[in-house]
């Protein structure tokens, strides 16, 4: 499949996942080419959280006290949806020149994770809930100070026959310009 192709066809896989595990393996294998994004001075300033398929549901239930009571059983069947997830963390750099270098060199780590998995049958959707960002979910899932989620990514395998069709893409010509 050309690289083209799998950018223009790759689509955000966000539900009707099948039921089966998502390997630890592959995972794996995805990232250790994922992380020949490119990334400045290779600081490779990102980190992996993966949360299996069979340590899910334990999963869950830490997160659960971090939301207020009546928004419980909405993150439940949320988060029950994929097979596995995958959490990106940064490492933040005070300067804000190396921030966005980092920032920017993760987020292009995710983008080829998922050309990546897609390619591979593997559904992503790259989240940032308001967990993301919550002191009492960073503490249960290992945050440190001085690191950010840049990417809660959910995973499952997919029946290719129910991906979303593509939303439209505005043309380069309408944006661009020439420098005079």
């Amino acid at each position: 499949m050309s690289i083209s192709k799998v950018i223009r066809e790759r689509r955000s896989i966000k539900k009707d996942y099948k039921p089966d595990a998502v390997p630890e393996e592959l995972v794996l294998e995805l990232l250790n080419d994922a992380v020949y994004a490119p990334n400045h001075g290779l600081r490779e300033p990102w980190r992996f959280l993966f949360i299996s398929t069979e340590s899910k549901e334990t999963f869950i239930e830490r997160m659960l006290p971090v939301y207020a009571p009546e928004q419980r059983e909405t993150r439940r069947q949320l988060f029950s949806e994929p097979a596995a997830f995958l959490v990106v963390i940064m490492k933040e750099d005070p300067r804000q020149k190396q921030w966005e270098e980092d920032f920017s060199a993760t987020c292009a780590m995710i983008q080829n994770f998922q050309l990546l998995a897609w390619e591979r049958g593997l559904g992503v959707v790259w989240k940032t809930n308001p967990h993301n960002w919550d002191p009492k979910a960073h503490q249960v899932m290992g945050v440190q100070p001085g690191e950010k989620i840049v990417g809660f990514l959910h995973l499952g395998f997919f029946e290719p026959e129910s991906t979303p069709k593509a939303g439209p893409r505005t043309p380069a010509e309408n944006k661009f310009t020439r420098f005079a």
